[in-house]
Parts: C-alpha cells; sequence; structure tokens
C-alpha cells in the first residue's frame, strides 16, 4: 500500500495506528481471556478449524480484499505461519467485513505461495456483520482493520494487536508453553488505559496542526513524551516531522525523515512510505530526491527486491532524477512479480517511463 500522504489526517492516521490501539467502545474481550468460538462460514484455503487444540497456538488475523494495510501485512504473517506451522502454529486470516465474498477465493488464488495459511469468510447467516467480526473484533473493541489474536496452547488469548507487531519471540514463547499470561493481561489492560489517554491528546495534536498553532503543537509532542514509556516515544518523531513539514522547514523535516529511517533501516514498509512520501507529496516543494533513492533502496533490499510496490518506488526515484534506463529496468521487474490487482497500474506507469514522462502517483 502507497499514500502520498498529503495532508495532516493521513500522517496523523499512520501515527495513531503505530502508537495507539484503535478501539470502538469498552472491550469485553481482552488478553488473558478464553478464545471465543471459531463461527466462521465458509473456508477458501486449508481448514476446517473447528477449535482450539490443546498443545497447539494460533493466530486468528482478521483482514478483507479491499484493506491496503491488510495487502501489505500478508508477507510478514506468511513468513511467521512458514516459519512456525512444523511447531504447532495455525494461521487464521479470518476474513471480515468483506464487500463482496466473492472476492477472496480469486483473491488468494492470485497470491499463490505470498499466501499459503488458512483462509475463511466469516458466518453471516443471521446479519451481515458477521458472528467472527462480532464476537472477536467488536468483543475485543476493535474497529479496524488488520487486526490479530494469538491463543496460547490452552485457548487462552495471549496478545491482541496489528499483525505487523507480531515478533518471533511472542510465537516461541506461546508455542513453548512459557508466555506469563497473567503479566501479559496486566501490560494489556495498561496499554488500554494509555491508549485512552493518547487518543485525546491525538485528536488535540491534530487540532493544533490544522490550525497552525504551532507552538500548541509541539507542546502536545511534550505531553505525550511524558506518558509514552521510552521505547514507544520514537513514534513522536512523526508528528515532529509533521510540524516541520506545515512550517517549511525543511532542513528540520529531512532531518527528521533521516532519523526515521535510520532507527529501522530494516523496516520495508516503513521506508517505502518515507521515499514514496517524499517523492510524491504536494505539500513537499523542496524534495530531496537523494534522500528518497536511499530510503528506497533501504526498503529494497529489506524486502529482498521481491516487493513490486517497492520496487515501484525506487524507479521512480531513479526516473525523476534523470536515470531512465535503471527505472525502466526495476519497474520491469515490479510488473513481472506483481498480483493481477497491482500489474495494470504498474504496466502503465512503466510506459510512462519509456516515453520519458513521471507517471500519476496512485
Amino acid at each position: 500500500m502507497k499514500s502520498s500522504q498529503s495532508n495532516w489526517a493521513a500522517g496523523a492516521l499512520a501515527l495513531v495506528v503505530s502508537t495507539t490501539l484503535a478501539l470502538a467502545a469498552e472491550p469485553t474481550l481482552k488478553v488473558g481471556d478464553k478464545a471465543p468460538k471459531i463461527q466462521n462460514g465458509k473456508w477458501i484455503q486449508g481448514g476446517p478449524v473447528t477449535d482450539f487444540k490443546a498443545g497447539k497456538a494460533y493466530i486468528v488475523e482478521f483482514w478483507a480484499t479491499w484493506c491496503g494495510p491488510c495487502k501489505a501485512s500478508i508477507p510478514h504473517l506468511n513468513e511467521i505461519y512458514n516459519k512456525y506451522k512444523d511447531q504447532g502454529l495455525v494461521v487464521i486470516g479470518q476474513d471480515c467485513w468483506e464487500r463482496d465474498d466473492g472476492l477472496v477465493a480469486p483473491f488468494v488464488k492470485d497470491r499463490g505461495e505470498k499466501m499459503t495459511y488458512c483462509v475463511a469468510l466469516d458466518d453471516k447467516t443471521g446479519g451481515q456483520k458477521g458472528k467472527m467480526a462480532e464476537t472477536w473484533m467488536a468483543a475485543a473493541g476493535r474497529n479496524g482493520i488488520p487486526s490479530a489474536f494469538v491463543v496460547d496452547t490452552k485457548g487462552l488469548i495471549a496478545w491482541i494487536g496489528h499483525p505487523l507487531e507480531l515478533k518471533d519471540k511472542l510465537i516461541e514463547e506461546v508455542l513453548a508453553g512459557k508466555i506469563d499470561i497473567k503479566r501479559a493481561a496486566e501490560e494489556y489492560t495498561r496499554k488500554l488505559e494509555l491508549d485512552a489517554k493518547m487518543r485525546i491528546l491525538w485528536a488535540a495534536l491534530g487540532k493544533a496542526v490544522q490550525t497552525k498553532e504551532w507552538d500548541a503543537a509541539t507542546a502536545k509532542i511534550a505531553e505525550a513524551e511524558k506518558l509514552l514509556p521510552e521505547d514507544q516515544r520514537g513514534g513522536l518523531d512523526r508528528a515532529r516531522m509533521e510540524i516541520a513539514l506545515g512550517q517549511k522547514d525543511y532542513p528540520a523535516f529531512y532531518r527528521l525523515v533521516t532519523k526515521i529511517s535510520d532507527a529501522e533501516k530494516d523496516n520495508a514498509l516503513q521506508q517505502n512510505e518515507l521515499a514514496w512520501r517524499i517523492l510524491t507529496d504536494k505539500n513537499i516543494e523542496q524534495r530531496d530526491l537523494k534522500l528518497a533513492e536511499t530510503i528506497a533502496t533501504r526498503a529494497n533490499d529489506a524486502a529482498k527486491g521481491k516487493e513490486p510496490g517497492i520496487l515501484d518506488t525506487l524507479a521512480r526515484a531513479l526516473f525523476m532524477q534523470g536515470k531512465k534506463e535503471q527505472a525502466v529496468e526495476l519497474q520491469s521487474k515490479a510488473v513481472s512479480l506483481a498480483d493481477a490487482d497491482q500489474k495494470e497500474s504498474l504496466e502503465k506507469t512503466l510506459d510512462s517511463y519509456r516515453k520519458g514522462e513521471v507517471s500519476k502517483a496512485d
């Protein structure tokens, strides 16, 4: 998924997703609780999984074909599944909030080896919301996808969050039966309390940026820094980056971009987002194309040259610097690796490069 991030709302959304948990209401399903029963509909791939068996661990991940961030999470989830499936990990890609259930099977088939875990539709008998969406997502107060639930070897929920935040250490502890559920539940409760405070703060911060009250915005960041644990404060640089761009302080903006990029050199999606932003955001009047190329190269290295969307970003960075032949070569590779829903757009970009033109950013 790519975004030009041409306004504060988009940037703020990315910031909130990375630092807080999107909650719709006071949750009744939390970490430490017994996992609700499985009530899905047709199995598109793998399965059926009818219950949670003792000794096995499960990831139940909620997604939809129309959801860009869900598509971006699939490679990570598939990697985890392939790494731990022989150790007793079962991954269920639970489709939910789908606009057209008929799109799911072709979507999964098109991804082939890139999406090999179990996939199921939701059971919508008696209502369009779906039974899994009701008993899992709504019960946990989750109002955004992708969302993942880790169920331990005893059938208890050990973790709830964004699938890109799933770490090997957690999966290994769960599989080994060494997860401290009581401690995990306490940490999750504290996180919910912090999230409630942070949502109020983010709203005030967003308003200050929209009205260009820079001193007020900076003050809100200072408040957030006091609330957040030290290991989560790096996300505040995103907000500082927005303020610098709003003030058109490009030296500060690019210092922050570089800092964010340097902090997570192996995070392909984050690197790609930063590079794409530099290349396409209409609010940026001074583009550092060389920096964009450096960051896009990091993204491509982290993705091992196998992600068409990242190759597309790097090709654009090269083309905008006059490196047409290199751009065409990389864009051609992106087209060859693309899924059906990406190929047409990437081919149009390739054609524009061959004509010596910069394509319109999606």
